[in-house]
């Protein structure tokens, strides 16, 4: 595989403000890539940037070998882009906007008609072709959304929070479309606070925070790194002090553990797991599940909340 996107050094200020702060990836040709963080750890910036749709402060982002600061025209003629939020044209039917749409493109009519017949067809709309989008559910006009990014046959597919506001129907089925294209050999840059739509997507991925890069790599590999193979959870009884529980542990190898409010987290690496009899009755309820890329988020950019 080649790296269609390259990032060195990005930084973008808004005044005295930095929401993205001297970072650096690529995405390889054919992967789904994910950037995670919680709210305002600077993925929409990010790929704002990506996609020459706001100038970088400093640092260097190559989409396909084209300097986005230089030649952003280019850049944006070969991105499909699914922004975090609904921006199709309710008046019109759910045909009119892909045809229009194409039309920033410059593609012929014959052949923008051909791929947004292929493109209703792809994400099960072909019946919905004549009816306004406001008449549609969240679920369809996310899906629209996306048919509309294709239009121009990108080289680049970037998703900005695709499934936010969906119901888990909605969510799964766009899931399986997305899984479709990766198999077509779709490139994507996919932003999301969603653990398990990134576990679903990801081949790669980097965890941000306020602006930084805190992890890279694949969700599998980062829980193994971050997280083990087994967590516990132990709810403490209130005003429960932690050490009696932690003292049954004493010896275990591979373990690691941190509280919040009132719930125990212990993580196990070793290869037997941990040993459910040391903590039976420990607390007021033991919860022990394999280690998932929600423990890794959480470790990594804290369990409180994030304005």
């Amino acid at each position: 595989m080649s790296a269609l996107v390259v990032a060195r050094g990005v930084v973008k200020r808004y005044r005295d403000f930095t929401a993205v702060d001297g970072i650096s990836f690529q995405v390889e040709e054919g992967e789904c890539f994910g950037i995670l963080g919680p709210n305002g750890a600077g993925k929409t910036t990010t790929v704002r940037l990506m996609a020459a749709l706001s100038p970088l402060t400093a640092g260097q982002i190559t989409v396909d070998g084209l300097d986005v600061s230089r030649q952003g025209r280019q850049v944006r003629g070969r991105i499909g882009l699914v922004p975090q939020h609904d921006n199709l044209d309710p008046e019109l039917s759910v045909w009119q906007n892909l045809r229009v749409y194409s039309r920033y493109f410059g593609i012929p009519r014959p052949l923008a008609e051909e791929r947004a017949g292929e493109l209703l067809a792809f994400f099960h709309l072909q019946d919905r072709a004549g009816q306004r989008v406001e008449t549609l559910s969240a679920g369809l006009r996310r899906r629209l959304i996306i048919a509309r990014a294709l239009i121009n046959a990108p080289r680049l597919l970037v998703l900005d929070e695709p499934t936010t506001g969906l119901d888990p129907q909605a969510r799964h089925l766009l899931w399986q479309r997305l899984r479709q294209l990766k198999a077509q050999g779709v490139t994507m840059v996919l932003t999301t606070h969603y653990m398990e739509e990134a576990e679903q997507l990801c081949d790669r991925l980097i965890i941000m925070h306020e602006g930084r890069v805190l992890a890279e790599g694949s969700p599998q590999a980062l829980v193994e790194r971050y997280a083990g193979r087994e967590v516990a959870e132990v709810h403490l009884a209130p005003f429960q002090d932690e050490a009696p529980v932690l003292s049954r542990l004493a010896g275990v190898e591979g373990l690691s553990w941190e509280k919040a409010g009132d719930v125990l987290f212990v993580y196990a690496r070793g290869q037997n797991g941990l040993d459910p009899t040391l903590l039976r009755g420990a607390g007021e309820r033991v919860v022990l599940r394999r280690a998932n890329l929600e423990d890794v988020f959480l470790r990594l950019t804290g369990r409180g909340l994030v304005e």
